[in-house]
């Protein structure tokens, strides 16, 4: 109980920081809802960063960044009389009891995908829940995240394959039509069947547990970090990429792939 206590304290000293700051500061006075927001954006991104760099540190900082965001915007919400931070925190408790009735309740499940079935089927039926299955998917959200929390979504009521070695058929049905609209030279139609060929990868992917926008993210570094080492020796060796063959960069590009074992 007492490290409990320890936490509680930790926050009520933030709230406290909050208020004065909001009183005392120009800064934090002139903020509102719309001016924290793409501050908040780059501070999600930030966490995410730390979280694929596996750097604890950086990962503490980046979630207390965020912390503050939630505390900040609880604090202009009260300010309005809409909120405060209890009825934030009350809301997701009651959410979080009443989305859980397997541990809070009498509902017995054996598999996290039971619990996510579960999960998608009470949104649906809770007061001032979502109304259809998609409803709940943020339209701004980048659209290779929202492909994948669209097929999560839909699989938890049902609408899935039945044996996930299926979806190869789809990717390699999605390669020939694009295959197909590359060759009728057709560029609207190209860029469509390039979008449904993401999908179906996207789709396999969750399939076969890998995050699409991780797996992605990483090889987008692993791209960075082969491409510098390139740069790097080109440039000690005074010699401009341009200038160079694609069969020398390769072998550089090979040097870089083995300086990672």
């Amino acid at each position: 109980m007492s490290e409990i206590k320890e936490k509680m304290d930790s926050f009520r000293k933030l709230l406290e920081i909050m208020d004065e700051l909001r009183e005392k500061c120009p800064w934090d006075q002139k903020q509102t809802l719309d001016s924290l927001r793409k501050l908040t954006i780059e501070e999600t991104y930030e966490l995410a960063d730390a979280i694929l760099k596996k750097d604890m540190t950086d990962l503490k900082k980046e979630l207390g960044d965020l912390m503050l965001h939630i505390v900040f915007y609880s604090k202009i919400a009260s300010e309005q009389g809409a909120f405060d931070i209890r009825d934030v925190l009350e809301s997701i408790s009651e959410k979080l009891i009443y989305r859980h009735p397997h541990v809070f309740g009498e509902v017995e499940v054996e598999t996290a995908r039971e619990v996510e079935e579960n999960w998608e089927a009470l949104k649906l039926t809770e007061k001032g829940g979502n109304k259809s299955v998609l409803e709940g998917v943020p339209s701004a959200l980048p659209a290779l995240i929202k492909a994948n929390r669209i097929q999560e979504k839909v699989s938890g009521v049902g609408f899935d394959w039945e044996h996930r070695e299926q979806v190869w058929d789809k990717v390699h049905e999605e390669i020939d039509e694009v295959r197909c609209e590359i060759e009728n030279a057709d560029q609207d139609k190209i860029e469509q069947e390039f979008g449904d060929l993401f999908f179906a990868l996207v789709n396999a992917a969750r399939l076969y547990g890998v995050d699409p926008e991780t797996a992605l993210e990483r090889t987008n570094t692993k791209f960075i970090r082969r491409f510098n080492y390139l740069e790097d020796k080109t440039l000690k060796k005074g010699v401009l990429l341009k200038e160079m063959s694609l069969s020398e960069m390769d072998a550089i590009w090979e040097e870089a792939k083995k300086s990672e074992i």
